[in-house]
Formats: structure tokens, C-alpha cells, sequence
């Protein structure tokens, strides 16, 4: 008997109204991910990767924006139909966001720690002092040097790499069932990059935490997620196994979008040598 997945979402279409009319950021799309899965949704800038990130969380922050129709099954309920009281205990508790700037994310003017206990507090019932013992496992669980002592520093005190990975144990604080993560390695440089990698491999793997992977690069891709789904003009436009589309890509912008990353990659070779 096949299990039901973690997330099954089917017809989301998510609008923008403008002064131009409306503008279907997210035009009907369907894709599952399941328990302890790691789905990678892939396309360019403006594709409407994030804007379905947020959508399942409901966090749109824009009154021009609508939910204009669809299901987003999460455990079988849909959250759509949830209400906001629902959908502010399902945040950070169930279903957690890590955002691509770190910087902008974090409050930079509380020390980490301190945010750290803040979540902890919200979502468990817990007093002040347990909420610091977890606040402290959540620094060690993402592998942050002197963890005790860094819970006391501010954001810019931090280097990128640190930060990035304080808004990944804000996230897992509360033993969320999904990660949503927004092009978390974007703004980091290439080790920098492998290494969160690594540890949200380790994060699904050690603890089971499903990942839907939102990103424009196919190397991210290739080296995390078992799925993937190409999304272009709000659509997804080619969806299967990582090695499959890697391989044999079907739709005409998947081929373009994987020979721009194998031209870059020519490019660079080259210069470097």
C-alpha cells in the first residue's frame, strides 16, 4: 500500500494584480513531495519558484496578491482552507522557511540566540531556560563552531556562511516536517555553498525533514535533490527523477536551461586555465 506523500499540491495558481492587469505568477501547477523527500524546484529568476514557496505557507505579504485556486494537501489537509490562527501554528512548527539573505531575514538587532529562544518559545511549551538548551542544540545540530559562545553575538558579527546557517536551525528549531529553502546558497561562495549543501543532505538524512529546494541552479540540483521540477512563465515544464532530466532533458527550455549552465561551465574552465 503506497503511502499518501508529505505535500501534494495540485492546481495552485497564485495571482498578482497590477495597474497592467493580472500577472499568473504561478499558473496551475501540481507536484508532490514525499515523506522525507527532497524536491527541487528549478527555474530562472521570475519562473515563480518563490512565489510557490510562499504560497504554501501562505506568507504572500502583498495585498495585491490571491490564492486564485488549487489544493496544497499537507498531511492530507488542505491548507488553503486553514485558518490564519491555524496556518501561524503550522509556520515554523510544521512547515519551516529559510530565506535566501540571511542578513535581511535575521534581526540584526538581537542576538541570535535570543531570536533563536523567541521561535522556540512561540511554537513549544517550554520556559525561558529550555527554550536556551534548545536554542543551543539547534546551533551544534548545524555544525556552527562554539555554538555556546556565537549564541550571544548579532547577525554582522557573523560571516555569511554562519548566518546562513542560523536561519537553518531557526528553521529546524521546532522539528519542522518540511524545509522550505529559498535559494539558500546564492549569496555564499562556492565552498561555502557545498557546505550547506552538505548539511541539508545530513539534516534530511539524520533527521528525516523533507526539503523542497528552491533554487536556479542545476548543480544545487544534482547534488541534493532526488526530484526535480522545471518551472518556467509560472508553469512546470518537465518534472521526473534528477538523473532522468539531467540526462534526457524533454522540454526545449530544460535543454536551454541545462546548456547555459554546461556553456558557463566551459566558459569558466577556459578563463581559468
Amino acid at each position: 500500500m503506497t503511502k499518501d506523500p508529505l505535500l501534494k499540491v495540485t492546481g495552485l495558481r497564485t495571482h498578482f494584480s497590477s495597474e497592467h492587469g493580472t500577472v499568473k505568477a504561478v499558473d496551475g501547477i501540481d507536484f508532490e513531495i514525499e515523506r522525507g523527500g527532497i524536491l527541487g524546484v528549478v527555474g530562472e529568476s521570475g519562473s515563480g519558484k518563490s512565489v510557490t514557496g510562499l504560497s504554501i505557507l501562505r506568507l504572500l505579504g502583498s495585498r495585491n496578491a490571491t490564492i486564485a485556486g488549487g489544493q496544497i494537501l499537507f498531511h492530507g489537509e488542505d491548507l488553503l482552507t486553514k485558518s490564519d490562527r491555524a496556518m501561524r501554528d503550522i509556520r515554523g512548527k510544521k512547515i519551516s522557511m529559510v530565506f535566501q539573505n540571511a542578513m535581511t531575514a535575521l534581526d540584526p538587532y538581537f542576538r541570535v540566540g535570543d531570536q533563536l529562544v523567541e521561535v522556540i518559545r512561540l511554537h513549544q511549551r517550554v520556559g525561558k531556560r529550555d527554550a536556551k538548551l534548545k536554542a543551543l542544540e539547534a546551533m551544534e545540530l548545524v555544525r556552527i563552531p562554539d555554538a555556546s559562545r556565537r549564541l550571544s553575538s548579532y547577525p554582522h558579527q557573523l560571516s555569511g556562511g554562519q548566518r546562513q546557517r542560523v536561519m537553518i536551525a531557526l528553521a529546524l528549531s521546532c522539528g519542522p516536517d518540511l524545509l522550505i529553502a529559498d535559494e539558500p546558497t546564492t549569496a555564499l561562495d562556492a565552498t561555502v555553498q557545498k557546505q550547506i549543501i552538505d548539511l541539508l543532505a545530513e539534516v534530511n538524512r539524520e533527521l528525516g525533514t523533507a526539503i523542497l529546494m528552491i533554487t536556479h541552479d542545476f548543480g544545487v540540483v544534482a547534488r541534493l535533490c532526488r526530484t526535480v521540477a522545471v518551472m518556467y512563465a509560472g508553469k512546470i515544464v518537465e518534472s521526473g527523477d534528477v538523473a532522468t532530466v539531467l540526462e534526457k532533458p524533454q522540454d526545449p527550455y530544460t535543454q536551454k536551461l541545462l546548456g547555459s549552465v554546461l556553456r558557463l561551465r566551459s566558459e569558466v574552465r577556459r578563463v581559468s586555465a
